[in-house]
């Protein structure tokens, strides 16, 4: 193969991956992004500390 063969297959493969990765995307941007909805969770619920492990010693 020559550098000029390689190269022609190295720029169909990019096209071919930036077709698929257009496709993906447009297909994943159908729905609503319900970006201005608010979440029901505010705040963490329980202990205000994180939990510490330790290993048994004996």
């Amino acid at each position: 193969m020559s550098t000029e063969d390689k190269s022609a297959a190295s720029d169909e493969m990019k096209r071919k991956f930036k077709e698929a990765l257009d496709k993906k995307n447009a297909h994943h941007r159908d729905g609503e992004a319900h970006l201005d909805g608010d979440s029901a969770v505010h705040g963490t619920h329980g202990a205000a500390t994180k939990r510490e492990f330790r290993r048994k010693t004996g």
